[in-house]
């Protein structure tokens, strides 16, 4: 089974050291971001499940550090944080799909269990993914070319 590897970011070192060592021990691998453009340099070279980011980060903002992963790495589930929460920023987030917003301070626990959740969720999407690959694998070259339908000659 694959382990879950969560990336944080954070413009606060103090909180990305505390927060990483408790999620660690809670069984994940945590990687680390200071910046919206250094956690997407990092989901380029690296493989991430969920990252969980905070919004009010000097630079790239998380909404906008949010947008770039969702065109870059659709299947990653982003979990949005802040010290600073307010309706209407929860309500941006959510519409432009991530899959949760928190407070800071979260409790552990909390933090852990959307975790959790936002790693199930990818592992579905993952599986749906897998799942019509195969099934399209399995069809004929006729039944393929049935699907796409007529094509215009040229």
């Amino acid at each position: 089974m694959e382990n879950l590897i969560v990336l944080l970011v954070d413009d606060e070192p103090r909180y990305l050291e505390t927060t990483s060592r408790l999620l660690a021990r809670k069984g994940c691998a945590v990687a680390t971001a200071e910046s919206g453009m250094e956690a997407l340099a990092l989901l380029s070279r690296e493989p991430v499940h969920v990252v969980v980011l905070d919004v009010k980060m000097p630079g790239m903002d998380g909404h906008e550090t949010f947008r770039a992963i969702r065109r870059s790495h659709p299947l990653v589930e982003v979990i949005l944080l802040t010290g600073h929460g307010t309706v209407d920023s929860a309500v941006e987030g959510l519409k432009a799909g991530a899959f949760d917003y928190l407070v800071k301070p979260a409790e552990i626990d909390l933090l852990w269990e959307k975790v959790s959740e936002a790693w199930q969720a990818n592992r579905r999407h993952a599986e749906k993914i897998r799942l019509a690959m195969l099934e399209r694998s399995m069809q004929s070259p006729r039944e393929i070319m049935k699907q796409q339908g007529p094509k215009a000659d040229a």
